[in-house]
Parts: C-alpha cells; structure tokens; sequence
C-alpha cells in the first residue's frame, strides 16, 4: 500500500488516491462492525490497520490540494 500512495503522489492521480481514501474507510467501518458486533479480535488489528493506511493516505491527499492549491 505504501508503494500506491507513492505512486499517486508522484503520477498526481488525485481520483485514484481519492477511491483508495473511500476504500480504507469501508474496510474500517467493515472490521470496526466485526470486532465491536461480533467480537472478532482479529478485526481489531485489522481496523487498526486501515485507520493507519487513512491516515497516509490522507496526508497525500492533503499534499495533493495543497500543491494544487499553490499552483493556482
């Protein structure tokens, strides 16, 4: 994961970074609803796991509009 969200900051795929952004976010919301529903332990680590890839994924995206944003 962390090779794509190298290779959306450099190829600008701002869409892309965006649809991975939804994607992490579904996973989350789909381990988080196992682990607290269901009390699956191993759904814990992987919510976990997609909070950490949001949050990369998140400061690319803010990195993205930012540089956008300063070319305008």
């Amino acid at each position: 994961m962390v090779i794509t969200v190298l290779n959306l900051i450099l190829k600008g795929n701002t869409m892309a970074n965006h649809d991975d952004l939804v994607a992490q976010f579904e996973a989350y919301l789909k381990e988080s609803e196992a682990f607290e529903t269901k009390g699956v332990k191993a759904a814990a680590a992987r919510a976990r796991k997609a909070l950490g890839e949001l949050g990369k994924l998140a400061k690319a995206r803010r990195a993205e509009i930012q540089e956008k944003k300063n070319a305008m």
